[in-house]
């Protein structure tokens, strides 16, 4: 596997394009972090992609699981870094917000490996159940398989809301999903298994027992609590044109909308703002109408 050249990186230049537009003080030290090392391995690769992408033939028949480690933070091109590299700049900086930088950290080195046993794993079963031995030589490489279980985890913490995928109006909680046929039947060159395995890495953390696991190793080495109650503000141009599934709001309209409250948080802050109301005569609770009204009026 060679590294498609085109000359000049205008994927790269565009990449740089975005994270001036969205400014470096504005993104958490993790997602700045994993953006950089992206960027330094595509620059400076440690070797040839022939030689870092994982596989059933190179990591579970040879044993080079040394892949495992270096597949995840190479990219075939400058395109394939500039689409991974400004979605994980969305998704890394909400919810490392959300979730603390030393867990996120935790979440992003270990999903990164995870990904590739749960891919070999499934090729290895393809290969096997299907007799055909194509699936043990089909190479993978690039960050889009931890991307697809960011977006998982993403849609469990911020719910509600639709994607709009290729002009489909998609409920979030489906999206990963839509977005998994969509890519393979746009673009038949990707990889199909390895977006996969991000998806069900994502459900094992969401629906599984990984997110205890993690958050318990969290707690034992450091004492940073998830970050629920910061809200990440963006400067500049909230969306991406690169970004190849958008949202059909801003980042963070959901909360923008809640004010970060859950239901029952939202009816209680409701009561209180009716009982101090200055025109106010006496204890009553507010219709519905009148909490959705003011929800409204208050954002």
């Amino acid at each position: 596997m060679q590294r498609r050249q085109r000359g000049v990186n205008t994927g790269l230049l565009l990449l740089f394009a975005q994270l001036y537009q969205f400014g470096l003080n504005n993104i958490p030290p993790v997602t700045l972090a994993t953006l950089a090392l992206n960027v330094y391995l595509f620059l400076n690769p440690l070797k040839n992609l022939h030689y870092v992408c994982i596989s059933v033939e190179e990591g579970y028949h040879r044993g080079d699981w040394q892949r495992l480690l270096l597949s995840p933070f190479h990219h075939a091109d400058d395109w394939h870094l500039y689409f991974n590299m400004v979605s994980l700049l969305w998704k890394g900086s909400k919810l490392e917000q959300w979730l603390g930088s030393v867990l996120f950290a935790l979440i992003i080195a270990v999903f990164s490996q995870l990904i590739g046993v749960v891919y070999v794993l499934l090729e290895l079963i393809l290969a096997e159940s299907m007799d055909d031995p194509s699936y043990r030589m089909q190479c993978a490489v690039g960050f889009s398989g931890v991307l697809f279980a960011l977006k998982v985890l993403n849609n469990y913490y911020y719910p509600g809301g639709s994607t709009n995928v290729f002009g489909i109006q998609v409920p979030n909680k489906y999206a990963c999903w839509a977005e998994l046929v969509a890519i393979h039947l746009l673009s038949p060159g990707t990889s199909f298994v390895g977006h996969l395995s991000g998806i069900l890495v994502g459900l094992l953390y969401t629906h599984g027992p990984l997110r205890t696991i993690l958050r318990t190793a969290v707690s034992l080495f450091s004492n940073e609590r998830p970050a629920r109650q910061q809200r990440f503000t963006y400067s500049g141009n909230a969306r991406y044109p690169g970004e190849q599934f958008q949202e059909t709001s801003v980042p963070g309209a959901y909360d923008m909308y809640t004010g970060g409250l859950n239901e029952e948080e939202q009816l209680q802050r409701a009561i209180r703002e009716s009982l101090n109301d200055p025109g106010h005569r006496g204890p009553r609770e507010p219709s519905l109408e009148e909490i959705r009204r003011r929800r409204l009026n208050r954002f």
